[in-house]
C-alpha cells in the first residue's frame, strides 16, 4: 500500500521542531468500532493521535470555537488526564438545511478514556448545545451550575438518556478538584445567568479560561463580576489566558441590561398596538426586563417557542425568576385582549425558518396573534455572523404588512446590548489577570487577530492564534504546538430527523506573535512545514 505524505505546520520562532504524534493512517485496524446501538455513523477515517499529557506542562486543544462563532470546546491535559470545558454546537448555515453541527467524539477517541469531566461555563447553545446529542457516548461527569444542569437534564430526558449522565452541581464561586486539576470558578456577567470563568490550576501552572463574558455593572439577574476575585487569580500568577474574542475589534462603552430594561418600558408605553419581541431563549435577564416593563405598562406576556418555554421553566425551578406572574400559560390567551395589552416573546432571533418569529411573520400559526398595521416587532438580539440574510427575510415579511420593525434600537436607544467584552473591557481583564501568554478563542479569524494584537499591547509575552484541532503545550517557557488533530463533525439536521450524520467544514489560522514584532506589523499567520513522525511514536507531551 502506498503511503501518503504527511506534513504539519509549526508555531513561529519558538517552535522546537519536535516530532509530531503518530500518524494513525499508517496503523492497520486503528479505527474503533462504535457500540451497536450508537446513533453515530459507523465509518471514520483515522487521524493523528493525541499525545499523552505530561507532568511538566499543560496541553490545550481548542476542538472548536476558533476561526468561527459557535461550537466552543476546549480540552486541557495534564499528568495523563484530560478535562473538557464546554461542548457547544454551531448553526448549519445552508439555504436548504436547518440544524446544528458539532465535533465527532470519535475524533477524540484517544482522550475519552482519560477524560475526567466536562466543565460548563454557561448555558448558551454554543457552549452546551452538543451535550444532549453526544451523552452518554461521552461518559464523563458533567460539572454545571443549577440553571445549566436543569436545562441539560430536561434535554437528556427527551433523548431517552435521563439518568445516564452524572451531574456535579456547583454554584458560581465554588472551587473543586477534577482529576489532577484544581478548578476555581469566578462569577462573571454575560447574557445568561450563572456564568463563570475558570482558573484551572495544575502542578505545572495555572491557566485562566474566561468563557463568554462582559463587565455589566447592573445585570438585573445575579451579581456583577467579582473583580476582587479576578485580581486575586492574577496575583497568584497565570501562565496563559484563553479569552473571549467576539468583540475584540470594537471600541464601545460598557453597556448594561438595566439600560435595555428602561428603553423597553418606554417602547411598551408609547406603542398602542400589539408588540412581538425576539430574544435569545436563555437570556433570562432580558425576559425579566420584558416582564417588569409589561407589568408597568399594563401588558400581558406570552411565550412562543419551545426553547424559550423550557428556559423560563428552568429559571423558575432554580429560583432565578420573580416576575413570571405576568406570563400567560398559553399564547392563545392573548387573542381576547386589546392590542395595547398584548406582548408576545418569540424565539427565532437568527431567522430560523421553523422558529416562532418566522411563523408569526408568515401568519401560519393559528395559536399566535395576527400582526399587522399599527403593531411593532422588536429584534432584541444580535445577528450571529452568517445569519443576517435569514433575519432580513423574516423582517421583510413584517414590513410588507406595514409593521414597525425595530432592529435593536428605538432611535438611538438600545433595545439590545451585547453579552461580550469590547476592547476596553478586554484591557481591564488583562490588567487583572496579567497572563504571560495569550491564546485568543471564541471568534472568527479577524476577531482572534485583533485580540492577539491587543493582548501584546497589554503585556502578554506572546499571543498564539490557533486552528481547531491544534494541540498546544503551555509551560513557563512559552506556548508550543505539539501536533494537530483532524476534527471531524456531525450534524443534527431537520432532514435527517435530527439523527447525527457526517458534516464537514473547517476554518482557522495559526500563529505565534512575539511581543517585539507587533509594534511595526499586523498579526500575521506564520506557516512552516515540519516533519511527520514515524508510526508508533507516541510520547508524553
Amino acid at each position: 500500500m502506498q503511503r501518503k505524505k504527511t506534513s504539519a505546520r509549526k508555531i513561529g520562532a519558538s517552535d522546537d521542531r519536535r516530532p509530531l504524534g503518530t500518524d494513525v493512517t499508517k496503523i492497520r485496524g486503528s479505527t474503533p468500532t462504535p457500540p451497536k446501538k450508537s446513533p453515530l455513523p459507523q465509518k471514520l477515517a483515522p487521524a493523528q493521535r493525541f499525545p499523552i499529557p505530561g507532568d511538566d506542562g499543560i496541553l490545550v486543544c481548542p476542538v472548536g470555537g476558533v476561526g468561527r462563532i459557535g461550537m466552543n470546546w476546549t480540552l486541557y491535559g495534564h499528568a495523563g488526564r484530560w478535562i473538557l470545558v464546554d461542548a457547544g454546537s454551531a448553526f448549519v448555515k445552508n439555504a436548504t438545511e436547518n440544524g446544528c453541527f458539532m465535533p465527532d467524539p470519535r475524533s477524540l477517541r484517544d482522550v475519552l478514556p482519560r477524560l475526567d469531566g466536562l466543565l460548563v461555563t454557561h448555558a448558551h447553545e454554543d457552549h452546551i448545545g452538543a451535550i444532549h446529542h453526544l451523552w452518554p457516548r461521552i461518559g464523563c461527569p458533567i460539572f454545571a451550575t443549577p440553571f445549566a444542569a436543569t436545562l441539560l437534564k430536561g434535554r437528556l430526558a427527551e433523548k431517552g438518556a435521563q439518568g445516564k449522565a452524572g451531574f456535579r452541581i456547583f454554584k458560581p464561586g465554588d472551587s473543586f478538584k477534577v482529576g489532577p486539576f484544581s478548578i476555581e470558578t469566578v462569577p462573571i456577567t454575560h447574557s445568561v445567568p450563572e456564568c463563570v470563568a475558570m482558573a484551572i490550576e495544575t502542578k505545572a501552572g495555572r491557566i485562566f479560561h474566561t468563557g463568554d463574558w462582559k463587565f455589566d455593572p447592573d445585570p438585573l439577574l445575579g451579581n456583577p463580576t467579582d473583580f476582587d476575585r479576578l485580581k486575586r487569580v492574577g496575583d497568584r500568577g497565570v501562565l496563559a489566558m484563553l479569552c473571549d474574542s467576539t468583540n475584540a475589534e470594537r471600541d464601545a462603552r460598557i453597556s448594561s441590561e438595566s439600560e435595555v430594561a428602561a428603553n423597553l418600558a418606554e417602547v411598551f408605553r408609547t406603542r398602542r398596538g400589539k408588540i412581538a419581541i425576539s430574544c435569545f431563549a436563555t437570556n433570562l435577564a432580558r425576559l425579566t426586563a420584558i416582564c417588569r416593563a409589561a407589568r408597568m405598562t399594563g401588558r400581558k406576556v406570552a411565550l412562543a417557542g419551545r426553547s424559550l418555554e423550557k428556559a423560563e421553566a428552568a429559571g423558575a425551578e432554580v429560583g432565578l425568576l420573580d416576575d413570571r406572574h405576568v406570563i400567560l400559560s398559553d399564547s392563545r390567551h392573548l387573542k381576547g385582549l386589546d392590542p395595547h395589552e398584548i406582548l408576545l416573546v418569540c424565539t427565532g432571533t437568527q431567522g430560523e425558518e421553523r422558529a416562532a418569529l418566522a411563523k408569526l411573520a408568515r401568519g401560519e400559526n393559528w395559536r399566535l396573534p395576527d400582526i399587522g398595521p399599527g403593531d411593532t416587532v422588536i429584534h432584541s438580539a444580535r445577528a450571529i455572523p452568517g445569519n443576517e440574510a435569514a433575519i432580513e427575510e423574516v423582517m421583510k415579511r413584517f414590513r410588507a404588512r406595514h409593521v414597525e420593525v425595530l432592529m435593536g434600537l428605538d432611535g438611538d436607544k438600545p433595545l439590545h446590548v451585547t453579552g461580550h467584552a469590547s476592547r476596553g473591557e478586554l484591557k481591564t481583564m488583562y490588567e487583572l489577570i496579567r497572563p504571560q501568554f495569550a491564546i485568543p478563542v471564541h471568534g472568527e479569524a479577524a476577531h482572534l487577530a485583533a485580540h492577539g494584537a491587543l493582548s501584546l499591547e497589554c503585556g502578554a509575552r506572546t499571543a498564539t492564534l490557533t486552528e481547531e484541532g491544534d494541540v498546544l503545550r503551555v509551560t513557563r517557557n512559552g506556548v508550543e504546538r505539539v501536533t494537530k488533530i483532524r476534527i471531524r463533525h456531525l450534524a443534527a439536521l431537520e432532514s435527517s430527523g435530527e439523527k447525527l450524520v457526517p458534516f464537514e467544514g473547517r476554518v482557522g489560522m495559526m500563529a505565534t506573535i512575539p511581543a517585539a514584532s507587533v509594534a511595526k506589523a499586523p498579526v500575521i499567520a506564520v506557516r512552516r512545514r515540519g516533519r511527520a513522525a514515524r508510526p508508533g511514536s507516541r510520547k508524553a507531551a
